[in-house]
């Protein structure tokens, strides 16, 4: 697909000098019929297809897409393709899309950013931090423009998951005289932490209150510019920040993370039951933790099995999959390298990978349910 420059109205005329009319109107019917592989409807039932331009052997489709696209958009392209040479096989096919995305409030916090996800957890150790940092450079591996808060003020993780701990945020003051920081930015992610705010070993004593503040100057004072994402790594729990983020952040959704055994799931429903009282959707649930692949292959259930699934079910929230249980996922946590970036472990890579995916086609499938309208262009 490629960058639109502005829509066109009418059929365009052949470079012979023949109208292209037949042509355009044949491969628009074609084009009505291909799936949205997200949203599961046709682009003729979604109103999809704005234009089909015939010349000579060029056929330009413009589409209005539900955002966001980087995962649906090779297979939109690939089919829409397809269906040109179905009935134009010496076509060649050049594939334009505008997103389109649910309006929001024009003075709303962090209104450059397009979808802002918190993820979350119940309880302490189920690999929140992990997947949090994993989803955000699954993100911006597919080219996404991502961002990602640590807003787990007392215990920071991003620092060393990103290996940067021995960075300080930096920044300056703006004409009001107010402090404007600069997040870091490592395997295109954008990183702000508590833990570049503070030294390594030093502990963040605090109360709510003051930590509620700096949560608003990591919305509020860093120069986040345009994003598709902007990911929040939350403490675990239901306090002050997570309080804080329903009351400032007009939160796209949240993704609750877990471990299969029953004292996580408990814990798992007093989190969902929390955000659906604020009216924050849950956009799905991770179980990390899940397995261990043992030598022969076979899977080691170490923590119980299905428990994500089954609390996902209960709770009528998305089951967006599982992680299993390895090393590399260890290793890279504490080596500053996320292992859905570890070309040596594909199994745990192709895991987060999916999980993403699953996530964007949550966000598109949320999206398209409500009104929406074309606001921003993009090149995939």
């Amino acid at each position: 697909m490629g960058i639109l420059n502005g829509f066109t109205n009418g059929t365009k005329t052949a470079s012979n000098g023949a109208s292209s009319s037949m042509d355009a109107q044949s491969l628009r019917a074609v084009l009505e019929n291909v799936i949205d592989p997200d949203l599961h409807q046709t682009l003729g039932t979604l109103s999809a297809i704005h234009n089909v331009e015939v010349e000579g052997d060029t056929v330009r489709v413009y589409l209005l897409l539900h955002a966001p696209l980087h995962f649906a958009a090779e297979r939109i392209n690939t089919a829409c393709k397809e269906a040109i040479h179905k009935v134009f096989p010496q076509a060649k096919g050049e594939i334009f899309v505008q997103e389109k995305l649910a309006e929001r409030p024009a003075n709303r916090p962090l209104a450059n950013v397009k979808h802002l996800i918190a993820v979350a957890s119940g309880k302490g150790g189920v690999g929140k931090s992990t997947i949090s940092a994993n989803l955000a450079a699954a993100l911006a591996r597919k080219g996404a423009v991502v961002g990602l808060i640590d807003a787990d003020i007392h215990g920071p993780s991003v620092p060393t998951m990103f290996d940067l701990e021995e960075e300080e945020l930096r920044g300056t003051k703006n004409e009001q005289g107010q402090f404007i920081g600069h997040p870091m930015e490592k395997y295109g992610v954008k990183l702000v932490s508590m833990g570049f705010v503070m030294g390594r070993d030093q502990a963040a004593i605090m109360r709510g209150p003051m930590q509620a503040g700096y949560l608003n100057t990591f919305i509020e004072q860093i120069a986040w510019g345009e994003l598709d994402y902007l990911l929040f790594d939350l403490p675990p729990g239901t306090g002050d920040i997570q309080l804080t983020m329903a009351q400032r952040v007009p939160l796209t959704g949240a993704v609750i993370v877990t471990t299969p055994q029953n004292l996580a799931l408990a814990d798992v429903r007093r989190g969902i039951s929390m955000f659906n009282r604020v009216n924050i959707p849950t956009l799905g649930v991770i179980e990390n933790m899940s397995y261990y692949v043992l030598p022969d292959g076979s899977r080691d259930y170490i923590f119980g099995q299905g428990g994500g699934e089954k609390i996902a079910k209960e709770m009528n929230a998305p089951f967006l999959g599982e992680v299993p249980l390895n090393i590399n996922v260890r290793k890279g946590g504490d080596e500053g390298l996320p292992v859905v970036l570890n070309d040596h472990a594909p199994m745990q890579q192709r895991a987060i990978m999916e999980l993403a995916e699953k996530l964007a086609s949550e966000i598109r499938r949320r999206g398209a349910q409500g009104q929406q309208v074309p606001t921003v262009q993009i090149a995939i």
